[in-house]
């Protein structure tokens, strides 16, 4: 092995003492890259001795010292990279094996490791492959086809609970009117024990539910059997029981508690009074069954306009779904089924009353439905119960009702009187 395989002799640059021989665990300066990345770098050749190059003289390679892994190769270099540094060795000195600016060899391999790594080596094959797998730039593409409009609900099972309901509704209306009033009982009863549920579970308002429900079926009761002075007296004496009960609990919220049952009493069974009025006339049947089919054309004819056609929204922040152009399909059916059913069902009536009963049963049914939808958005729910599938609970269907009940209940008086 001859001195050149140890690397470049001492030249200008070198700072330190002349080395007299290679010691033990130095790294020799030959190829400057390890066995495994000879098939990608081409060894370094060995630099032959050459002549003095006098002070300051630099080559035009000079400036790529620093990409180079280990201490200076060539004579000319200095490890400062000055190039107005005069040279410090001579020829004549012994090779030297490494500088104080050398770093280990250690060093040099994960210099190099990291470097191989940041930049790996690409085959003109893997490079070919990667350019095919790239997207080509295409045409403008058409827009997406919007989605298509969602009822939101399980209409199937929505239509079968109805039908349902009107089949049993319509079954007691005309066999007996005492399980016509029955029903409504029971339908007062369990709207009550999901408005106070949804009152405790999301607000903590605990209304008193077992006055509240005796006074509810006894108002409807009552209406039914001793007229609006049966209604109003059993309201009163039902708003009394809900003070009464309330007492027995600790005083803490009691003022919230106790209003918050008297709204029960008049929201749902007071309301729903109005229909066991209806009822009490000789053509009853007749009238409650006018009440019912104008509320469900209503929000029938809602519904089908304002999916098929709503575009601009009714009340956004109560009820987003509904739109106005829904409200001009509920007052047009609504309409047109009350000229038909003051014509057809009801004695002594005429078309154009129809008219302006369909128009005030449009409006009461919309407010009802946007007044429980405020009261559904400040609880934070979507339905009041889960009783009926594809409706939701009792109160989801009543929403319309009961405040539409005592306006049809007083137009008939006056287009028709109380019978």
């Amino acid at each position: 092995m001859n001195d050149s395989s140890w690397g470049a002799p001492t030249g200008a640059g070198y700072w330190g003492p002349p080395v007299q021989g290679p010691s033990q665990g130095a790294s020799p300066a030959g190829p400057a890259y390890e066995q495994h990345a000879v098939e990608e770098t081409r060894p370094m050749p060995i630099v032959p001795e050459m002549p003095d190059v006098p002070a300051g003289g630099r080559d035009q390679d000079d400036d790529r010292g620093a990409a180079r892994p280990s201490g200076p190769l060539f004579r000319d270099e200095s490890p400062s990279g000055s190039r107005d540094e005069p040279s410090r060795g001579t020829h004549d000195e012994q090779p030297r094996e490494s500088t104080q600016h050398e770093p280990p060899r250690g060093t040099q391999h994960e210099t190099q490791h990291q470097t191989q790594h940041q930049t790996p080596y690409v085959t003109p094959h893997e490079a070919q492959h990667e350019s095919r797998q790239e997207p080509m730039p295409s045409a403008a593409q058409p827009a997406p086809a919007p989605p298509k409009k969602s009822a939101g609900r399980d209409l199937g099972a929505a239509i079968g609970v109805g039908v349902g309901l009107g089949a049993v509704i319509v079954a007691s209306l005309f066999i007996v009117k005492a399980v016509f009033i029955g029903v409504v009982a029971v339908a007062v009863v369990v709207g009550l024990w999901e408005l106070t549920s949804r009152l405790e579970e999301r607000k903590g308002i605990k209304a008193p539910l077992v006055p509240l429900a005796v006074g509810g079926a006894a108002m409807v009761v009552a209406g039914y059997v001793r007229g609006t002075e049966g209604a109003w007296v059993a309201m009163a004496l039902t708003a009394l029981a809900v003070l009464v009960w309330r007492m027995t609990e600790p005083p803490e919220g009691y003022l919230r508690d106790v209003t918050a049952g008297v709204f029960a009493a008049f929201y749902v069974p007071f309301l729903a009074t109005f229909v066991a009025l209806m009822l009490a006339a000789d053509d009853g049947p007749q009238r409650v069954l006018t009440f019912l089919l104008l509320t469900v054309v209503s929000d029938t004819g809602a519904y089908a306009i304002g999916w098929r056609f709503g575009k601009h929204k009714l009340a956004p922040r109560i009820s987003p779904g509904k739109t106005r152009e829904g409200l001009v399909g509920a007052v047009t059916f609504a309409m047109a089924a009350g000229a038909l059913c003051m014509q057809f069902l009801i004695e002594d009536g005429v078309w154009w009353q129809g008219l302006l009963l369909g128009l005030a049963v449009a409006a009461s049914a919309t407010l009802g439905d946007l007044g429980e939808s405020m009261i559904k958005r400040d609880l934070g729910i979507k339905d009041m119960g889960t009783l009926l599938p594809g409706h939701g609970g009792i109160m989801d269907r009543l929403d319309s009702l009961l405040p539409t009940a005592p306006v049809v209940w007083l137009l008939l008086v006056i287009f028709v009187g109380a019978g």
